[in-house]
């Protein structure tokens, strides 16, 4: 999406999603603006209109080619997203133009990931 205020010219909201292992589509999990410099940023919104698809308003649809490495405070249960999950205060600590999309975190992953978090929230009460 592009960004707001500061941000405005850029395409700097971005959709996260993990690999669905069942299906080999992509689901999504959380969206987020932080964690980019202005000169990733700028190298982002380049690349992202190289594969844009179609843009309604100000969400520019593309081709899911990019991969990045998001940090986040804790999975949540979401019935936002198809995944059926979301990453809580996700941000993007590093572009990984070394990966491909079929490299990235599986939905299976990310639901191993929560049961290990519920197991260590349930240690702590």
């Amino acid at each position: 999406e592009w960004g707001h205020g500061r941000r405005s010219g850029w395409l700097s909201d971005y959709h996260l999603a993990v690999l669905d292992d069942e299906t080999g589509g992509y689901v999504m999990v959380g969206k987020t603006f932080k964690g980019l410099t202005d000169e990733e940023f700028e190298e982002m919104t380049k690349r992202l209109l190289e594969l844009k698809i179609s843009e309604r308003g100000y969400v520019v649809y593309v081709a899911p080619r990019i991969v990045v490495e998001v940090a986040y405070s804790e999975i949540q249960r979401s019935p936002r997203y198809e995944s059926s999950f979301a990453l809580r205060f996700a941000r993007i600590t590093r572009i990984r133009w070394d990966k491909s999309p079929r490299e990235i975190a599986t939905l299976s992953d990310l639901r191993k990931r929560y049961e290990m978090q519920q197991g260590k929230k349930a240690e702590l009460k």
